[in-house]
């Protein structure tokens, strides 16, 4: 009875630490691979497989239903893959503008003479001031709304009247007509008045006149 009871130990030892003899070979022989027979490699491959799958589970229900455009699913993918490899692209361009920037500021600005001017042919026209005494060329009748025309080494006719300018202005080949030449004078005229001026004249002292200056682009 002793015998046969330490023959089964004997028995169950050697099996035992053949299979852990065992156990041990097939580890080394399969270093690397899962429980499933799969390599470390094949294993992140398929997690990432994985995980492209859940994202695009989760987009696909935000595009709405089945029935919907494919092509818009697929943009919004590539849209999604693209922000997150250059998010720096989404960055918004008004940020790399001035903050002095305003379009609303921009405006034309213009000057007035001061005083105004009159002048013969030989006078520079410009902006007239007290120190730049130049005639103004940028006249406007308040009585009749026309612009004042003025000729250089011009003069007009004592004949001219009131319905001549009327009819006429501001036709230089009809207004012609009743101009007479005269080297160094300025024949001016809008639809109502007229003047012939030979030397530096300031417009203020002739009351009559209803001329302003409209402003000088700078």
């Amino acid at each position: 009875m002793a015998d046969d009871l330490e023959e089964l130990l004997d028995e169950v030892e050697k099996k035992f630490c053949r299979l852990s003899r065992q156990d041990r070979s097939d580890g080394i022989r399969n270093r690397g691979k899962t429980e499933n027979g799969t390599s470390d490699e094949e294993e992140e491959a398929e997690a990432a497989s994985a995980g492209e799958k859940a994202r695009v589970s989760k987009i696909l229900p935000k595009c709405g239903s089945d029935e919907e455009d494919l092509d818009e699913i697929i943009k919004d993918i590539i849209n999604d893959n693209s922000f997150a490899k250059n998010p720096a692209k989404y960055i918004s361009k008004s940020s790399s503008l001035p903050a002095e920037t305003n379009i609303t500021s921009i405006h034309v600005r213009g000057k007035k003479c001061c005083p105004v001017y009159l002048g013969g042919s030989t006078a520079l026209c410009g902006i007239g001031t007290y120190i730049s005494q130049r005639t103004c060329d940028r006249l406007r009748c308040t009585a009749c709304d026309f612009r004042v025309s003025h000729h250089d080494d011009y003069q007009w006719d004592k004949s001219c009247d009131y319905l001549f300018f009327r009819n006429n202005m501001p036709e230089f080949s009809k207004l012609r007509t009743k101009m007479v030449k005269k080297k160094g004078t300025r024949a001016y005229a809008c639809q109502c008045s007229w003047r012939s001026i030979d030397e530096l004249t300031d417009l203020s002292m002739d009351r009559l006149l209803h001329w302003v200056c409209s402003k000088h682009a700078e």
